[in-house]
């Protein structure tokens, strides 16, 4: 969870969904050797193009989610059913012109600040109840 200087929360547009309005704050998985929080560092860089962020909290739990059999990508091969995941809340420490959504592998065609009541609404439902745990897990931060 990227947190601006006025508590609201970063979203992007995620591209390929089939939903039209697919927003969701960057996420990705662990690789070999890394530890979560040295992934979510390496996320944050390839999906929002900055590094500025500095690291205020982790979710005291893993959280998981079961993504939909009709939202599945076929080259999953029905070995993946979903993901469990480790949250970080980060302060953005830059400006909006430090965010290039094109820095690695474009993942968004488009982003924005959203207050936390605002972020549920805008989640695929099938991951709101994890943004939910997450805004409560840090709802002192936002």
């Amino acid at each position: 969870m990227l947190i601006g200087a006025d508590r609201r929360i970063f979203v992007g547009r995620r591209i390929g969904m089939p939903e039209a309005e697919a927003w969701q704050m960057p996420q990705g998985g662990i690789d070999k050797g890394e530890t979560p929080v040295e992934a979510a560092c390496r996320e944050l860089h390839e999906e929002v193009g900055t590094s500025r962020a500095l690291l205020l909290r982790e979710s005291k739990e893993w959280i998981s989610y079961i993504v939909p059999e009709n939202l599945r990508p076929k080259h999953w091969k029905n070995r993946w059913h979903g993901q469990a995941q480790k949250w970080f809340a980060l302060a953005f420490i830059g400006s909006d012109s430090d965010i290039d959504l094109d820095a690695h592998e474009r993942e968004f065609d488009a982003w924005k600040w959203v207050p936390a009541r605002e972020l549920i609404e805008l989640i695929v439902p099938f991951k709101r109840p994890i943004y939910e745990a997450v805004v409560t897990e840090f709802a002192d931060l936002v």
